[in-house]
Protein backbone atom coordinates (compact mmCIF):
# COMPACT_ATOMS: atom_id res chain seq x y z
CA UNK A 1 0.00 0.00 0.00
CA UNK A 2 1.29 3.45 -0.92
CA UNK A 3 1.19 6.28 1.58
CA UNK A 4 1.13 9.93 0.56
CA UNK A 5 3.38 12.31 2.44
CA UNK A 6 1.24 13.94 5.10
CA UNK A 7 3.21 17.16 5.38
CA UNK A 8 5.35 19.48 3.27
CA UNK A 9 7.75 19.84 6.18
CA UNK A 10 10.88 17.77 5.89
CA UNK A 11 12.15 15.70 8.80
CA UNK A 12 15.92 15.62 9.32
CA UNK A 13 17.28 12.71 11.34
CA UNK A 14 20.40 13.72 13.27
CA UNK A 15 21.81 10.20 13.43
CA UNK A 16 23.90 7.66 11.54
CA UNK A 17 22.10 4.73 13.17
CA UNK A 18 20.70 2.36 10.52
CA UNK A 19 18.07 1.19 13.03
CA UNK A 20 16.72 4.70 13.56
CA UNK A 21 16.76 5.33 9.84
CA UNK A 22 14.74 2.14 9.18
CA UNK A 23 12.24 2.98 11.92
CA UNK A 24 11.72 6.52 10.64
CA UNK A 25 11.30 5.19 7.09
CA UNK A 26 8.48 2.96 8.32
CA UNK A 27 6.39 6.09 8.98
CA UNK A 28 6.34 6.90 5.23
CA UNK A 29 7.18 10.57 5.59
CA UNK A 30 9.90 12.48 3.68
CA UNK A 31 13.15 12.69 5.60
CA UNK A 32 16.88 13.12 5.20
CA UNK A 33 19.77 11.95 7.35
CA UNK A 34 22.50 14.30 8.54
CA UNK A 35 25.10 12.83 10.92
CA UNK A 36 25.61 14.63 14.21
CA UNK A 37 29.05 15.09 15.74
CA UNK A 38 27.78 16.26 19.13
CA UNK A 39 29.85 15.71 22.25
CA UNK A 40 28.34 12.75 24.14
CA UNK A 41 30.15 13.14 27.46
CA UNK A 42 27.99 13.70 30.55
CA UNK A 43 28.62 14.26 34.28
CA UNK A 44 28.70 11.09 36.37
CA UNK A 45 25.97 12.34 38.73
CA UNK A 46 23.33 12.77 36.01
CA UNK A 47 20.25 10.55 36.06
CA UNK A 48 19.48 8.28 33.07
CA UNK A 49 16.65 10.64 32.13
CA UNK A 50 19.00 13.64 32.12
CA UNK A 51 21.58 11.78 30.05
CA UNK A 52 19.32 10.63 27.22
CA UNK A 53 17.35 13.88 26.99
CA UNK A 54 20.44 16.08 26.97
CA UNK A 55 22.26 13.93 24.40
CA UNK A 56 19.24 13.70 22.12
CA UNK A 57 18.90 17.49 22.22
CA UNK A 58 22.64 18.01 21.69
CA UNK A 59 22.56 15.83 18.58
CA UNK A 60 19.66 17.77 17.11
CA UNK A 61 21.23 21.13 17.98
CA UNK A 62 24.54 20.14 16.37
CA UNK A 63 22.78 19.41 13.09
CA UNK A 64 20.75 22.63 13.27
CA UNK A 65 24.00 24.56 13.69
CA UNK A 66 25.47 22.86 10.61
CA UNK A 67 22.56 23.74 8.31
CA UNK A 68 23.09 26.51 5.74
CA UNK A 69 21.08 29.69 6.03
CA UNK A 70 19.18 31.18 8.93
CA UNK A 71 16.27 28.74 8.84
CA UNK A 72 14.95 25.66 7.08
CA UNK A 73 11.40 24.35 6.79
CA UNK A 74 12.21 21.12 8.58
CA UNK A 75 11.98 19.41 11.94
CA UNK A 76 15.35 18.15 13.15
CA UNK A 77 15.14 14.97 15.21
CA UNK A 78 17.81 13.74 17.60
CA UNK A 79 17.70 10.55 19.67
CA UNK A 80 19.79 8.73 22.26
CA UNK A 81 19.54 5.32 23.94
CA UNK A 82 21.15 3.95 27.08
CA UNK A 83 20.85 0.70 29.04
CA UNK A 84 20.77 0.88 32.83
CA UNK A 85 21.40 -2.01 35.23
CA UNK A 86 21.41 -1.49 39.00
CA UNK A 87 21.80 2.25 38.45
CA UNK A 88 24.84 1.77 36.20
CA UNK A 89 24.70 3.15 32.68
CA UNK A 90 25.92 0.73 30.02
CA UNK A 91 26.99 2.32 26.75
CA UNK A 92 28.44 0.71 23.65
CA UNK A 93 31.16 -1.86 24.39
CA UNK A 94 34.65 -1.01 23.18
CA UNK A 95 35.48 -4.59 22.17
CA UNK A 96 34.30 -8.21 22.28
CA UNK A 97 35.59 -8.72 25.82
CA UNK A 98 33.56 -5.80 27.14
CA UNK A 99 30.54 -6.93 25.12
CA UNK A 100 30.75 -10.34 26.77
CA UNK A 101 31.09 -8.71 30.20
CA UNK A 102 27.97 -6.60 29.62
CA UNK A 103 25.95 -9.61 28.49
CA UNK A 104 27.14 -11.54 31.53
CA UNK A 105 25.81 -8.76 33.77
CA UNK A 106 22.45 -8.59 31.99
CA UNK A 107 21.65 -12.30 31.64
CA UNK A 108 19.11 -13.92 33.92
CA UNK A 109 17.57 -10.63 35.03
CA UNK A 110 15.87 -7.40 33.96
CA UNK A 111 17.34 -4.06 32.95
CA UNK A 112 16.02 -0.69 31.82
CA UNK A 113 16.34 0.88 28.38
CA UNK A 114 15.90 4.65 28.06
CA UNK A 115 15.50 6.37 24.71
CA UNK A 116 14.94 10.10 24.32
CA UNK A 117 13.65 12.00 21.30
CA UNK A 118 14.36 15.69 20.69
CA UNK A 119 12.69 17.79 18.00
CA UNK A 120 13.78 21.27 16.92
CA UNK A 121 11.83 23.52 14.55
CA UNK A 122 14.22 24.65 11.82
CA UNK A 123 12.30 27.91 11.36
CA UNK A 124 11.49 29.06 14.88
CA UNK A 125 14.14 27.18 16.85
CA UNK A 126 11.51 25.84 19.24
CA UNK A 127 12.53 22.53 20.80
CA UNK A 128 10.85 19.69 22.62
CA UNK A 129 12.40 16.62 24.24
CA UNK A 130 10.97 13.59 26.02
CA UNK A 131 11.86 9.97 26.69
CA UNK A 132 10.42 6.49 27.12
CA UNK A 133 11.49 3.67 29.44
CA UNK A 134 11.24 -0.05 28.66
CA UNK A 135 12.02 -2.93 31.00
CA UNK A 136 13.75 -5.86 29.27
CA UNK A 137 14.18 -9.34 30.79
CA UNK A 138 16.84 -11.78 29.59
CA UNK A 139 17.02 -15.50 30.23
CA UNK A 140 20.04 -17.10 31.82
CA UNK A 141 22.89 -17.57 29.33
CA UNK A 142 25.76 -20.01 29.22
CA UNK A 143 29.33 -18.83 28.88
CA UNK A 144 29.39 -20.48 25.46
CA UNK A 145 26.36 -18.47 24.31
CA UNK A 146 27.82 -15.23 25.65
CA UNK A 147 31.15 -15.80 23.91
CA UNK A 148 29.52 -16.89 20.65
CA UNK A 149 27.23 -13.85 20.53
CA UNK A 150 30.05 -11.45 21.39
CA UNK A 151 32.06 -12.91 18.49
CA UNK A 152 29.30 -12.05 16.01
CA UNK A 153 30.02 -8.38 16.62
CA UNK A 154 26.31 -7.59 16.44
CA UNK A 155 26.29 -5.79 19.77
CA UNK A 156 29.48 -3.77 19.39
CA UNK A 157 27.70 -0.59 18.24
CA UNK A 158 24.74 -0.92 20.59
CA UNK A 159 24.15 0.16 24.17
CA UNK A 160 24.13 -2.91 26.40
CA UNK A 161 25.96 -4.96 23.75
CA UNK A 162 22.93 -6.66 22.20
CA UNK A 163 20.42 -6.10 19.39
CA UNK A 164 16.85 -7.01 20.29
CA UNK A 165 15.93 -6.88 16.59
CA UNK A 166 18.74 -9.27 15.63
CA UNK A 167 20.31 -12.43 17.07
CA UNK A 168 20.03 -10.86 20.51
CA UNK A 169 16.30 -11.51 20.31
CA UNK A 170 16.86 -15.14 21.30
CA UNK A 171 17.97 -13.99 24.78
CA UNK A 172 14.96 -11.78 25.54
CA UNK A 173 12.08 -13.42 27.40
CA UNK A 174 9.93 -10.36 27.93
CA UNK A 175 9.59 -6.60 27.70
CA UNK A 176 7.42 -4.08 29.54
CA UNK A 177 6.94 -0.97 27.46
CA UNK A 178 7.67 0.03 23.88
CA UNK A 179 9.64 -2.50 21.79
CA UNK A 180 10.79 0.20 19.35
CA UNK A 181 12.22 2.10 22.29
CA UNK A 182 14.71 -0.75 22.74
CA UNK A 183 15.56 -0.79 19.02
CA UNK A 184 16.39 2.91 19.29
CA UNK A 185 13.38 5.09 18.44
CA UNK A 186 10.01 5.02 20.26
CA UNK A 187 7.75 5.60 17.27
CA UNK A 188 4.63 6.42 19.28
CA UNK A 189 6.49 9.20 21.10
CA UNK A 190 8.14 10.43 17.89
CA UNK A 191 4.87 10.62 15.98
CA UNK A 192 3.20 12.48 18.84
CA UNK A 193 6.05 14.99 19.03
CA UNK A 194 6.18 15.51 15.25
CA UNK A 195 2.48 16.35 15.36
CA UNK A 196 3.36 19.24 17.69
CA UNK A 197 5.58 20.59 14.89
CA UNK A 198 3.02 20.25 12.11
CA UNK A 199 4.11 16.86 10.79
CA UNK A 200 1.13 14.51 10.93
CA UNK A 201 1.78 10.85 10.16
CA UNK A 202 -1.89 10.16 9.40
CA UNK A 203 -4.56 12.69 8.55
Amino acid sequence: MEFKASSSRLVVLASTSPRRRELLASLHIPFEVIPSDADESTPSHWTPEQIVMELALRKAKAVVASLPGASINAVIVGSDTIVVRDGQVLGKPKDQAEAASMLRSLQGRSHSVYTAVACIDGITGRSEVDYRLTLVTMRALTEQEIAAYARTGEGLDKAGAYAIQGLGSIFVTGIEGCYFNVVGMPLSLLSEMLGHFGVEILK
